[in-house]
């Protein structure tokens, strides 16, 4: 049976090692065309899409860095992106399946911080 430093050891490198990925792939879209995912909301922004992206795309990167540095703060802070993204995606009208797969994700990102909680409370 997995412990809960165990658990809390998966999820902190998967919420690790996720964002960083998808953060470095802003400047590569190996993995898809991130700037698709702006849709209507690009007009917004005051520069390119894909400028935009590769600031995203940092700040992915330092989010899951921080995690693996610090999980219980890393955690909080790739929630609250994971929610803020599920909400632009949804104010566009459009990926509503990756929306609701980031809202699960915060939920996860959120779990690791409990664990984190309790794992420290322990030691």
């Amino acid at each position: 049976m997995a412990t809960i430093q165990q658990l809390q050891k998966t999820l902190r490198f998967t919420f690790g090692i996720v964002p960083i990925v998808a953060g470095l792939d802003k400047f590569t879209n190996l993995l898809t065309h991130w700037e698709n995912y702006l849709g209507s909301n690009a007009a917004l922004i005051p520069f390119a899409a894909a400028t935009f992206m590769k600031i995203v795309g940092i700040i992915e990167i330092a989010a899951g860095v921080l995690v693996l540095v610090r999980p219980l703060l890393g955690a909080y802070v790739v929630m609250a992106w994971l929610i803020c993204i599920a909400l632009q995606l949804l104010v566009a009208g459009q990926y509503f399946d990756v929306a609701v797969r980031d809202l699960v994700m915060a939920v996860g990102a959120y779990t690791l911080a409990q664990l984190t909680k309790i794992n420290t409370q322990r030691s």
